[in-house]
C-alpha cells in the first residue's frame, strides 16, 4: 500500500541553472529548479539514477475510486504514493518536495477538457487536493542506458513518444480509457534485453506490452503520437511498447470532474527514491 504524506520542511538551497541539469544530477537539483521557475523543460534524461512519477491530482470525493482504480490497473497506473487531502507533499518520495511547484509544467483540468497548461499551482490549490504519484518508465531508462541500450528520444533530447492504444483498462466507477503506451525503436537483441531488464522494474511498468505492428494495438500512424515526440524507426529496429502512467490522463477525460490536475506528459516529478529501490530482488 502506498505511503500517505505528510508536510516536509524546504531546505535553503539555491536552485541550478537549468543549462546545468543533466544524467547526474541530483533530484534535488531538479525539483529546486523547477520550483523557482528556472526548469521548465520535460525530463527525460535528467537526474537518471532517480524515480520519476507522473502525478494525478483529485478532489478527495474520487480518490477512493481512482485509487481502487490504479489497484485494478497497476501495470499502466503503478501506484507509488498518495498524499493526505490538501497536503503537497510525498515523503515517501522525498523530504523537500511540494507537488504543487515541483514539476516543470502542470496541466488544469475542467470537465474533461484541458484548461491551461502552468508551472506552478499554489494559485489554484485546494483543501481537498488529493495527489496520486504513480511509476514512469523513464525509471527504467537509467537500467537500458548502463546496459548499453541506446534510445533515440535521449539522444536527440527528446520526449518520448507516446500513443493511446485500443487496450481497454478496467473500469472502476467514472474511471475509464484506453491504454496509453510509450515507444523506443530497438534491434531485435536489444528488445529480447530490454524485456529481460524492464520486466524487473514491475513498480514502472514492467516488460513491454506489445513489439511490432502498432496498428495491432490501434496506432494508426506511429509518426504522429499522442503525446511527446515523434523519434524515426530505423528499418532494422521494431517499436517497443510500454505501458505508460499517462493512461490515468486518458481515464480523468473520461470521467469529467470539476477540475482536477496531472504533470504534463513527459514533465515529470523527480523524486528522491532511487531507480535501483524499485527492481525486484533489490535489498530494502
Amino acid at each position: 500500500m502506498p505511503e500517505t504524506a505528510t508536510a516536509s520542511p524546504a531546505l535553503p538551497i539555491r536552485p541550478a541553472a537549468a543549462s546545468a541539469l543533466s544524467a547526474s544530477s541530483s533530484a534535488l537539483d531538479v525539483r529546486l529548479a523547477a520550483r523557482s521557475g528556472v526548469f521548465t523543460g520535460h525530463t527525460s534524461g535528467v537526474a537518471s539514477a532517480h524515480v520519476q512519477v507522473n502525478l494525478a491530482i483529485l478532489p478527495a470525493a474520487l480518490a477512493d475510486d481512482f485509487l481502487a482504480f490504479c489497484e485494478r490497473n497497476p501495470i499502466p497506473c503503478p501506484l507509488l504514493a498518495v498524499s493526505k487531502p490538501g497536503s503537497p507533499a510525498l515523503p515517501a518520495l522525498g523530504l523537500d518536495l511540494d507537488v504543487r511547484s515541483d514539476v516543470p509544467r502542470y496541466h488544469l483540468w475542467r470537465y474533461g477538457e484541458r484548461v491551461a497548461e502552468v508551472n506552478d499551482l499554489r494559485a489554484v490549490w485546494r483543501d481537498d487536493l488529493v495527489t496520486f504519484a504513480l511509476g514512469c518508465s523513464f525509471s527504467f531508462e537509467h537500467a537500458l542506458l548502463a546496459a548499453g541500450i541506446p534510445l533515440r528520444h535521449v539522444s536527440e533530447g527528446r520526449n518520448v513518444a507516446m500513443y493511446r492504444t485500443n487496450i481497454p483498462t478496467q473500469p472502476v466507477g467514472v474511471f475509464q480509457g484506453p491504454t496509453v503506451v510509450s515507444m523506443r525503436p530497438l534491434k531485435a537483441a536489444d528488445a529480447i534485453r530490454a524485456i529481460q531488464i524492464t520486466a524487473r522494474t514491475p513498480q514502472v511498468h514492467g516488460a513491454p506490452i506489445h513489439i511490432g505492428d502498432p496498428a495491432l494495438i490501434g496506432i494508426a500512424d506511429i509518426g504522429q503520437p499522442d503525446y511527446g515526440e515523434a523519434v524515426d524507426i530505423h528499418a532494422d529496429e521494431l517499436p517497443v511498447f510500454w505501458a505508460c502512467g499517462v493512461t490515468p490522463q486518458a481515464a480523468i477525460v473520461a470521467a469529467r470532474p470539476e477540475f482536477c490536475i496531472t504533470h504534463a506528459p513527459g514533465y515529470m516529478l523527480v523524486t528522491d527514491k532511487l531507480n535501483s529501490e524499485l527492481l525486484l530482488g533489490a535489498q530494502a
